[in-house]
């Protein structure tokens, strides 16, 4: 997952996730040993299994969207996309396997859910596939940043490197405006497909995190004791406001309407 970017992933999207971060409510506490509450690991655990299968899912998702490229260099930038979400991967399962988590274990309860979320929307053209690479994951990218303003210094920092955008958003937009000055009638359906792909993002988001009690008292301060800060109902729907507000710039960027 990385924002702002076209990673096609679960993973997803980095531009401008900074700055939606920067409006959560305050930080975690630095230094605070919260891996010794059993909830709170789980939570964590869960936080770092459903970002590593969103990497693992953007990574194979973008080497099969590079076969659909027109040109051959589209292919070779979309392939090294690809890449750059498999190194996300790698680094999210060296932290659980630090832990001593099997990772495999840690991405199954997550599994169903986010291949459910990537077959609703399967896209059904190239400038489709990228569309939801910058848009669809960016969302559900940037509700995982948003729950990671509830996590321990070291696992936050992780999630960002993790979410890290590595090009994937200038060159999405690139393409996709290079488009729609070539045949402005792109830009209507894009958009459509944007609107659709934002309902889908957010309810795969809140379904994975209502299904996950872990992940859900990460919100709530039900994980890590009283030393770490919780969400009230006002700061939660603020949040899905920032991700919204988000979206809406994603799809600007894009030149399409939100």
């Amino acid at each position: 997952m990385t924002q702002d970017t076209g990673a096609t992933a679960g993973t997803p999207m980095t531009d401008g996730a900074e700055d939606a971060s920067e409006g959560a409510s305050q930080g975690p506490v630095q230094g605070a040993d919260w891996l010794g509450d059993p909830q709170y690991r789980e939570a964590v655990v869960d936080l770092l299994g459903v970002l590593a299968y969103g990497e693992l899912s953007a990574f194979t998702r973008l080497a099969g969207d590079s076969e659909l490229a027109p040109s051959q260099p589209l292919k070779a930038a979309v392939a090294a996309l690809a890449v750059a979400e498999f190194r996300h991967y790698e680094l999210l399962v060296s932290r659980l396997e630090d832990m001593g988590v099997d990772p495999e274990s840690a991405m199954a309860p997550f599994i169903r859910a986010v291949d459910a979320f990537h077959e609703r929307t399967r896209p059904s053209t190239w400038l489709e596939g990228l569309v939801k690479a910058y848009v669809g994951d960016g969302i559900a990218t940037d509700f995982y940043r948003e729950i990671s303003a509830y996590v321990d210094p070291s696992t936050q920092t992780l999630v960002h490197d993790a979410m890290q955008d590595v090009g994937q958003a200038e060159f999405v937009v690139k393409v996709v405006r290079e488009a729609i000055a070539a045949d402005e009638r792109v830009a209507g359906r894009l958009a459509l497909w944007g609107r659709r792909l934002v309902g889908e993002a957010l309810s795969q988001a809140q379904q994975v995190a209502v299904e996950r009690d872990a992940l859900s008292s990460l919100l709530v301060g039900g994980a890590g004791g009283a030393h770490r800060p919780s969400a009230d109902l006002a700061e939660l729907g603020r949040m899905f406001a920032r991700l919204t507000d988000e979206h809406t710039r994603r799809m600007g960027r894009l030149g399409l309407a939100a």
